[in-house]
């Protein structure tokens, strides 16, 4: 049993929605979607993804470069970049009572990491510093369909992307599929231990949607929103006056 909080416990104002999936399983798409009709609510979001800190990016592509990245630094560097971007961006907006959409969380690194090879349980003692989500999604879709969208047409796969540091196989589409594999059996074992609502990437993309939205609207009521213009005299001139700030 696990001796610690796996868990932020701190109470936020702000929510915290984040999804889930293995390459090809659409859920960039699906936030995206939610990201829009976010906005038109009005409701100020911040939108965060996975692998995109400044702090950290010259290093990482450095690493991938030249092939220095073990399990070890891989799985470190991305928690740098995920404190980097949770301190500076993602922890002050749900302090502020803003909606947070992140494209990927920890269980990404929670899935990616145990993958190759590293122990679940140092993984996630890494991140016990992260709030849980108020909604975690995950976009579950057969391994062999999302192998095809991701494969059509794709001329190359990038050394660490196929998961080749593993010598699964030294041809890196056969050694993709196999590393895409253990992942796709990570989250199936993370759904129920971490309480992942399943979505079926296989359903048409506004039945996912609609799903994600039912999910999430509840989640949406006590979260900050744009201010409306009513009563501003120079939105007036210019035709703005009833629209909302930051719009």
């Amino acid at each position: 049993m696990t001796e610690y909080e796996p868990y932020l416990q701190q109470k936020l104002p702000g929510k915290l929605i984040i999804v889930e999936g293995i390459d090809g399983s659409g859920k960039s798409t699906q936030l995206d979607l939610l990201k829009k009709w976010v906005a038109s609510q009005r409701f100020c979001s911040y939108f965060s993804e996975w692998n995109s800190s400044d702090l950290v990016r010259a290093t990482t592509k450095r690493g991938k470069a030249m092939r220095l990245l073990s399990p070890l630094t891989f799985s470190l560097i991305h928690a740098a970049d995920f404190a980097d971007r949770f301190e500076g961006d993602i922890l002050p907006s749900l302090r502020g009572g803003g909606v947070v959409l992140a494209d990927r969380y920890i269980y990404t690194a929670f899935a990616r990491d145990a993958a190759r090879g590293m122990d679940p349980e140092f993984v996630r003692r890494l991140y016990r510093f992260a709030p849980k989500p108020d909604v975690a999604v995950y976009f579950r879709v057969p391994l062999e369909e999302a192998l095809n969208r991701i494969l059509a047409g794709r001329p190359e796969l990038k050394y660490y992307e196929a998961g080749m540091d593993l010598g699964l196989s030294p041809d890196p589409y056969e050694s993709f599929a196999l590393f895409q594999g253990r992942i796709f059996e990570q989250y199936e074992q993370m759904v129920d231990t971490f309480g992942l609502h399943v979505i079926d990437a296989t359903l048409p993309i506004a039945e996912q949607q609609r799903q994600l939205r039912e999910l999430v609207a509840p989640h949406l009521e006590d979260t900050t929103r744009m201010p409306i213009a009513e009563h501003s005299p120079v939105l007036r001139e210019h035709g703005l006056a009833g629209r909302y700030l930051g719009g």
